[in-house]
């Protein structure tokens, strides 16, 4: 029997967290438990009410966030706060595929226009390498807004 993974991040402010990798990966983040969202509701300001209506102190409130592939295909990702700051590099980190189709030029090109879609966004770019055949065919090093490494791929 397979089973289905949640990629959990490590976070200081998980609500800013995850609002980058939302707008990144076109995720959304899911209404809270039994409450229906209308057309065009704000998620995190459903979150804020229901979070309050269910009496947990203000200084808790961005604990934890989640996010969801609104196609259901892809992991749950969720964003739990941590007191401590990120520290040595990830041993795990995700691979953004925006241009697994493309090689070459076309592909460094796509690469490099979805870079600066994600620097606006709050990422950094730290590295590019370029496409070195046979093994291979070239992506960007990127860091999110807390630090933690992802490639372009």
């Amino acid at each position: 029997m397979s089973r289905t993974i949640q990629v959990t991040f490590d976070a200081h402010d998980p609500a800013a967290l995850s609002t980058f990798w939302r707008d990144v990966l076109g995720y959304v983040h899911p209404a809270p438990p039994g409450v229906e969202l209308a057309s065009g509701e704000d998620p995190l300001a459903a979150w804020a009410d229901f979070l309050e209506r269910s009496g947990v102190p203000e200084d808790q409130r961005n604990s934890a966030s989640a996010l969801e592939d609104p196609e259901g295909v892809g992991p749950r990702i969720f964003f739990q706060q941590v007191p401590e700051g990120k520290v040595a590099k990830n041993r795990v980190h995700l691979d953004v595929r925006t241009a697994s189709e493309l090689r070459g030029d076309e592909r460094m090109a796509a690469l490099e226009a979805e870079c600066e879609r994600l620097l606006a966004l709050g990422a950094t770019r730290v590295d590019r390498h370029e496409p070195e055949q046979p093994t291979s065919i070239g992506f960007i090093v990127m860091r999110d807004p807390e630090g933690n490494e992802f490639c372009l791929d």
